[in-house]
């Protein structure tokens, strides 16, 4: 309330008491007469009503005390009365004024053919709408006429009686489109027919509620059961122009035929389109009308398309056709489609084009993608299958077909063993990039690829291990130039990944052993820090029970490096000087490969040499016992040619028989392997590298690349070379065939072992069991792949050895024999 309690202070308690008793008569009074509330009607409107004194008085008091308050209005009561609040505001102390209003004294009267002249009038109105001609009245006079009818109960009337109108007018347009024309050039002239007849139904609609707005907001509100003015003219257009069988037939037909020609790549009228849709949607037939049938030839038409082109394009100019359609589909939603006709439309394309034929699409065109590495296109296929149901999924299984398929041709072919593992890295490259770029990094696409990799490289047993550990032995030998160390280290990350995969991990580690030996002992390692990264990787992968006899090594060699600077300080004091410089690597034997004791013979100093070393050894280690290892033995060798002094970098071997050429010239094979000692197949290999490799120091007679019995040999004086030291000893690194069936059946042995070992810890644990579940218990523990009839026959060699016994009423079973 805009006043303030304060002036209502200020009268005196009496007076106040006094203006209460009055004003309490006067309300009671004023109430019984049932005041009516103001209302001021326009100029043109004082025909229809009665001056009245004290009306005239009252409506000049409002005036003149809302010109004082300009809210005054927020303090009239809904019967008439104003609030109390306001006199005794507006009085002085002392004073009361009294604001009386009174009702009409009789209801405004019209004259007796006043309805049927005002509705001549608003017919006449609507006609003129209706034929697109000028309107006599104005607007406003029209507006207050509709509105006057409507304050004298003729509402009812009014709205019959302009329904009726308009439903003539409306049955009058159906004849302009009972034609028999049905060629297509009439079907587009037919819906600008029908989109004219139904843009001019709008506007007039819109026209004729403007004037009849008032009767649509009072009475179509007041009454729930009657439609809005705009909604009737729906009702009268959707029942007598679009219900009709033939308008309704002929529109759809004519929508679908334009669409029809867009989609084969015709320009159309699109506004035309979209104007009709919106009427169809309007109207509230748009699904049953249109949608239905618009689905049905849209199917009817991808169907068709899509068996066509997968029988005459390439896959991937399918795919791109494909993501084209529904990139035209998407538009013509957003510019004139209703949007609920999104998703089934998008979904009938989908599997219309998609969907029927994602197992031929794969089959087809997936591999070629893929060997291709066509990266845009197979990103486009992953988008569009995603779209699909079991798209994805098809995909991916597919996916893991290829990858088992590419994978198998390199794994099982002997003949790609040299480049087994580097087309191994590149293909995992190669797979890793299509699953970033194109596959999203999809997890389950990731899973299946790990999956197949493990599938296809473990159809070949032991060999892909095998090779592994040889390509890691290429790229850490000293003289590996291909790679920084950056890259070395990305190249041992890569080389993990397919180590992950290989189910023999035992067989890796038995030749890796034997690969690192060799550059250890023989001093070929390029990097001792890129040796330590590769152990402390596998021992994150395997742990640390893979690496322990790895470490061993390691640790053997550092001590020996400490054991020879207290030799080398040891010799100094010796009386006897000593010609020639020895290094002795001390090896532990379970960490080292197994290496068989040769015993060839060696120049005195060296067994000199030897014997001091062994007496300083064992004078600080007692209770050990050494014994010499020749095999993995190098050399540094002076020699005199005409060009001139070379050093020679030799094995122990090729030094015993370069020594004899001091002695003596043209010996025979039969005469070196007696002298040396070497054995016949290693003496072979040495003599070949030193006769018939690059650097010929001594010449075989007869020529030739093999070694045979009669061979002689000569001290080659006219060798020449362009470095001073020059390495013959490379032979050492070469692995022989025997020494790769060597491993590979020490590695059969260790897993016999270890199956041994599994199968008394199960029956010692669980006492009694049946083949079945002893069986399946070790394909738990075992960490290497094994069949059946090898875990058979270690079964028998226990029960042989009384580890344990059948069950005399059961075979299958048995029993642990403590």
């Amino acid at each position: 309330m805009p006043f303030s309690n304060a002036t209502r202070k200020k009268a005196s308690h009496d007076q106040q008491d006094t203006e209460r008793s009055q004003r309490k008569r006067r309300v009671s009074g004023e109430n019984r007469q049932g005041l009516a509330g103001l209302k001021r009607h326009k100029q043109e409107d004082s025909d229809f009503c009665h001056s009245d004194p004290a009306h005239h008085s009252s409506s000049q008091m409002d005036e003149s005390v809302n010109s004082r308050k300009p809210n005054f209005s927020a303090l009239v009561g809904s019967n008439g009365l104003t609030n109390r609040a306001s006199s005794l505001a507006n009085s002085k102390p002392g004073t009361a004024k009294k604001l009386v209003i009174k009702n009409f004294k009789g209801k405004p009267k019209l004259h007796d053919n006043y309805k049927e002249e005002t509705w001549m009038k608003l017919r006449g109105a609507v006609d003129a709408i209706h034929k697109s001609t000028s309107i006599k009245y104005s607007l406003e006079e029209l507006y207050q006429a509709v509105e006057n009818m409507c304050s004298h109960k003729m509402a009812v009337m009014l709205y019959d009686s302009l329904k009726v109108v308009c439903e003539e007018h409306i049955k009058h347009q159906i004849t302009q489109f009972k034609g028999n024309s049905g060629d297509e050039l009439d079907s587009v002239l037919f819906l600008r027919k029908i989109n004219k007849c139904w843009q001019d139904h709008c506007r007039q609609m819109i026209m004729i509620r403007s004037i009849f707005l008032f009767l649509d907001r009072t009475y179509v509100l007041q009454n729930s059961m009657v439609s809005s003015l705009w909604d009737m003219g729906l009702d009268l257009f959707r029942q007598h122009i679009i219900s009709d069988t033939s308008v309704q037939t002929k529109t759809v037909d004519g929508l679908l035929l334009l669409i029809e020609r867009e989609r084969n790549g015709e320009m159309v009228d699109r506004s035309l389109l979209k104007s009709l849709l919106g009427m169809l949607s309007d109207l509230q037939i748009y699904k049953e009308a249109f949608e239905v049938r618009f689905l049905q030839e849209t199917e009817r038409l991808y169907a068709a398309e899509g068996q066509r082109l997968m029988q005459e394009r390439e896959i991937a100019e399918y795919l791109h056709h494909v993501d084209k359609r529904l990139e035209e589909e998407q538009d013509r939603l957003m510019f004139y489609m209703d949007q609920s006709t999104q998703k089934p439309l998008v979904s009938c394309v989908e599997k219309q084009l998609l969907g029927e034929h994602l197992v031929n699409i794969l089959q087809k065109g997936l591999h070629q993608l893929l060997d291709e590495n066509r990266t845009d296109d197979l990103k486009l296929m992953y988008n569009l299958f995603a779209k699909v149901k079991a798209g994805l999924e098809t995909l991916c299984q597919h996916w893991g077909d290829y990858i088992k398929s590419f994978g198998s041709t390199i794994v099982i072919n002997p003949e790609k063993d040299k480049t087994m593992v580097q087309e191994l890295l590149d293909f995992k490259d190669k797979v890793d990039n299509i699953l970033q770029s194109c596959f999203s990094s999809n997890e389950k696409f990731i899973n299946t690829m790990k999956e197949s990799f493990e599938t296809f490289i473990n159809k070949r047993l032991n060999k892909p291990a095998e090779l592994i550990a040889k390509y890691v032995d290429s790229k850490l030998r000293a003289g590996n130039k291909e790679a920084t160390e950056e890259e070395l280290e990305r190249m041992l990350d890569k080389i993990m990944v397919l180590f992950r995969f290989i189910h023999g991990k035992d067989v890796f580690e038995a030749f890796y052993k034997k690969d690192l030996a060799k550059r250890l002992l023989v001093g070929k390692s390029a990097s001792v820090d890129a040796e330590k990264s590769m152990l402390s990787k596998l021992k994150q992968e395997c742990g640390g029970a893979f690496t322990s006899k790895l470490e061993g090594m390691f640790k053997d060699m550092e001590l020996s490096r400490d054991i020879m600077v207290h030799f080398k300080q040891h010799i100094q004091h010796q009386k006897d000087s000593i010609s020639i410089d020895l290094t002795v690597n001390i090896l532990t034997m379970g960490y080292w490969p197994t290496y068989i004791p040769m015993e060839v013979h060696l120049p005195p100093e060296m067994v000199r040499y030897q014997e001091i070393f062994k007496s300083f050894y064992l004078a600080k280690h007692s209770g050990r016992k050494l014994q010499w290892q020749p095999t993995l033995g190098h050399c540094v060798l002076r020699a005199d040619f005409r060009a001139g002094k070379k050093e020679l970098q030799v094995s122990l071997f090729q030094s015993l028989v370069l020594i004899m050429f001091n002695d003596g010239d043209g010996f025979t094979t039969e005469y070196i392997k007696q002298y040396t000692g070497i054995e016949d197949g290693e003496l072979r290999r040495t003599l070949q590298s030193l006769a018939c490799g690059k650097a010929r120091v001594i010449i075989k007679t007869p020529k030739g690349k093999e070694v045979e019995d009669g061979d002689q040999f000569h001290f080659n004086n006219d060798f020449k070379h362009k470095l001073y030291r020059i390495k013959i000893n490379q032979i050492q690194m070469k692995e022989t065939q025997e020494e790769n069936v060597n491993t590979t059946e020490r590695v059969f042995q260790d897993r016999q072992y270890q199956i041994d070992a599994a199968i008394v810890r199960i029956m010692k644990t669980r006492k009694t069991l049946t083949h079945t579940l002893l069986v399946s218990e070790l394909y738990n523990q075992l960490k290497f792949p094994v069949k059946p009839a090898d875990l058979k026959k270690r079964i028998e060699s226990l029960i042989d050895r009384d580890y344990m016994e059948r069950d005399k009423e059961n075979s299958n079973q048995y029993h642990y024999v403590a």
